[in-house]
């Protein structure tokens, strides 16, 4: 990291710590999933607001939450970035809008972006613990839960009416978004809109790492050309989001119906070539011919392409409250939600200077044989919230249904079509006990998932004859006379539990202690994959025979504010018996089976489960005083995690130590952020891993509001990433070496409100 920057800011927290400083002024936030303040809920919580995310970069979830402690990214390029907390990914963190699930198939590949729009948001909560509970099932990691206000459920005062505009140089992109809300006819109407479209963004030299063998029979690639430009190919991304709501409210309740649409369009940076272009039909019938050569012929096929994905999807959702006010129930919160999602991987001919993108191949192209791969996922959900609260006593009950069809056909396909059914009863409460506040939560699950594995009548190896919830196989008559059908469906019942307690030691320091007990039944890929995974360079297996992970938490937390100083410590750890993950092949297992399963230039990947443990701490400490007419807020913190098997061996792709030093300024109208995020190395690797190295990420954002007369306001927004112009790689990241952090980025973003 650059050492003036850590001295002066090292510098400037020692010596304001013994500066006479006023009180922090408490700021109210609200958690819209308990409906209490955020200093009233007893377990880790951050909350990003959404004038946060307006003023800065638009960027993945993840790496929008990428500076908060604990939370990382699993980047696949700019428009991909899957949250991570303490160490915990995939489908152990579940993203929510409005308190239900985003049904996407982000959980199904790495290069699936988050079906979530971050515009016109009110905030970001990414929530552990009892009430986490109550909304989602298997988050042994975590909820993220982004929350807009397009179903409006207290009326609109006025009419609002934003119109913004941004600009980024790392990929010559703009933005352009509009919201407007207003009470017409006792109606509330609400109104969202953004159009984004970035074009390949801009890399450090020599960022993009290749494999010795990739580089030797590569040297005249045009990719090669493409990074001494100083851009990654495919890395571009545009955007559409509309969503429109209307609600009416009364002393009875609210009632609001809301659509939801986003379509997107984002280049595939990276695509594994497989040397095999039939899938399935390897060994028998090509015997060699896809070894080193075929795998080059293939690899000379995909030369000149442009491989991007496109996402559609349409969420319609009905939600409302009746007040009921007994003497035993308050209310009664219903949901209803129908999710259409569809992403489409295609290849069509890398386009020529002065062409754009159209998302489409272009007509009369027979030089690619590849058709598009269709991932679909249909979900209805529904269920209610049953408000059993007093004066005394925070409590309610949840019950969830969920039907979730999911499907993956063409080319590419890797999984058979799934259904998910699950159902769910919850129950969350909270209570002031003497001196202690207590909250607990415990939710019960029932999770069926039915779907098939094709394997060659001849491919021995995993058979499954011998499992007893799976149902009579049968043969593909149609399409393949060597592939064998076997279906299974799979019941998983499962418990979660967790209680908070806390306690103000005194007016300076407050304890909060958290355990509890989740459980997460497997995934479907989990459970179904059985194919060529190329987004990360993968023939990926999976095994209908795993348990469901069972996690034991445990973390205490230590708070500190008094006279202007503050911090926070957190230590904790997470048994996790039977986890689940992705077991790389060796070169030697590899070589063993060669001849006999033959998987092309690809490495083949077991889903494996074994026990796990989750180790690690978080710390921040900071300082406000007076400077001028506004407040400087000085911060240090760091996050570290371990993840290590029963056999002591590492958990793949596990997130480096971090230190993050912030210095922010406030006035009336004017905020200031300059941030500075230490990324240690990574070391601690599993099989076919490689070393992470170390890197600095420095932020800066400037913020001014304008008064343009009566009620209207300009908001003006300068920000820098990575202004220090680091070569940066997340470790998390399946395609850390080819797919590198984008450099410096400079851009204003500009929001009118009348």
């Amino acid at each position: 990291m650059n050492p003036r920057i850590c001295a002066a800011v090292m510098a400037g927290t020692l010596l304001s710590v013994n500066t006479i400083a006023n009180e922090i002024e408490e700021v109210i936030i609200t958690s819209s999933l308990i409906d209490q303040t955020l200093s009233d809920i007893e377990n880790p919580l951050h909350v990003v607001t959404g004038e946060d995310i307006e003023t800065t970069a638009t960027q993945s979830l993840g790496e929008s939450l990428d500076g908060l402690l604990g939370v990382s990214s699993a980047d696949y390029g700019s428009g991909v970035g899957q949250p991570i907390i303490r160490g915990m990914s995939g489908n152990r963190v579940k993203v929510l809008n409005n308190g239900m699930v985003v049904r996407d198939v982000a959980g199904i590949g790495v290069d699936h972006v988050n079906d979530v729009d971050l515009n016109n948001i009110q905030q970001i909560e990414i929530v552990r613990g009892p009430s986490s509970l109550l909304y989602a099932n298997g988050t042994i990691g975590g909820i993220i839960n982004v929350v807009d206000n397009t179903i409006a459920r207290d009326d609109f005062s006025g009419s609002t009416l934003k119109i913004g505009l941004e600009a980024q140089s790392v990929n010559d992109g703009d933005g352009h978004t509009l919201s407007y809300q207003n009470n017409i006819g006792g109606l509330n109407i609400s109104l969202g809109y953004k159009n984004s479209q970035f074009d390949n963004f801009d890399i450090p030299s020599g960022a993009i790492l290749h494999d010795e063998d990739h580089d030797e029979d590569h040297d005249d690639h045009e990719g090669d050309h493409e990074e001494e430009a100083g851009f990654l190919a495919n890395s571009d991304f545009e955007n559409k989001a509309l969503k429109f709501g209307v609600s009416k409210t009364g002393d009875w309740g609210y009632f609001g119906v809301s659509v939801n649409s986003v379509e997107s369009i984002y280049g595939i940076p990276f695509h594994g070539e497989h040397g095999d272009e039939h899938g399935d039909e390897h060994g028998d019938e090509h015997g060699d011919e896809h070894g080193d050569e075929h795998g080059d012929e293939h690899g000379d096929e995909h030369e000149g392409e442009r491989i991007f994905s496109t996402t559609d999807s349409d969420v319609v959702n009905l939600e409302g409250s009746y007040v009921v006010n007994n003497s035993w129930l308050k209310q009664v919160d219903y949901f209803l939600r129908d999710t259409d999602y569809s992403l489409t991987e295609q290849h069509a001919e890398e386009e020529h200077e002065g062409e754009e993108h159209e998302g489409e191949e272009h007509e009369g192209d027979e030089h690619h044989e590849e058709g598009p791969t269709v991932f679909s996922n249909d979900a209805r959900e529904y269920g209610a919230i049953f408000d059993l609260s007093n004066s005394e006593i925070l409590q309610k009950i949840s019950v969830n249904f969920v039907e979730e069809d999911t499907a993956i056909v063409g080319e590419e396909a890797f999984m058979n079509p799934t259904a998910s059914e699950e159902m769910t009863l919850g129950y969350y409460v909270s209570k002031e006990v003497d001196s202690f506040h207590l909250d607990f939560g415990i939710r019960h699950d029932r999770t069926r998932r039915k779907g098939s594995v094709s394997h060659d009548d001849h491919d021995d190896h995993d058979d499954h004859d011998d499992h007893d919830d799976h149902d009579d196989h049968d043969d593909h008559d149609d399409h393949d006379d060597h592939d064998e059908l076997t279906s299974f469906t799979k019941d998983f019942n499962s418990t979660s539990l967790a209680v908070s307690l806390g306690k103000e030691i005194n007016d300076k320091f407050e304890l909060n202690v958290t355990s509890g007990i989740v459980q997460r039944a497997p995934s479907a890929v989990e459970l179904f994959m059985n194919g060529p995974h190329l987004a990360t360079g993968r023939f990926e297996v999976g095994n209908p025979d795993l348990e469901a992970e069972r996690s034991t938490n445990f973390d205490i937390t230590l708070g500190y504010e008094y006279s202007g100083v503050f911090g926070t410590f957190t230590l904790f750890q997470n048994h996790v018996s039977n986890y689940i993950y992705l077991e790389d092949e060796t070169e030697e297992e590899h070589e063993d089976h060669e001849e006999e399963h033959d998987h092309g230039d690809l490495i083949l990947a077991n889903y494996l489960q074994q026990d796990a443990d989750f180790i690690g701490y978080e710390f921040e400490l900071g300082t406000v005083f007076e400077l001028g007419n506004g407040d400087l807020t000085l911060t240090f913190g760091r996050d570290s995690v371990t993840g290590d098997f029963r056999d002591e061996s590492n958990i793949p792709r596990m997130t480096p130590d971090r230190n993050i030093y912030g210095i922010s300024y406030a006035a009336n109208d004017f905020e200031l952020n300059l941030d500075l995020k230490d990324v240690e190395s990574q070391t601690d690797i599993g099989t076919n891993e490689t070393v992470t190295s170390a890197f600095t990420m420095l932020d800066f954002n400037a913020v001014k509001t304008f008064d343009i007369g009566g009620q209207r306001t300009a908001r003006l927004s300068f920000f820098a990433k990575n202004l220090l112009d680091e070569v940066a790689r997340n470790h998390s990241s399946f395609v850390k070496k080819e797919v590198p952090l984008p450099g410096r980025n400079l851009g204003v973003r500009i929001q009118i409100t009348l």
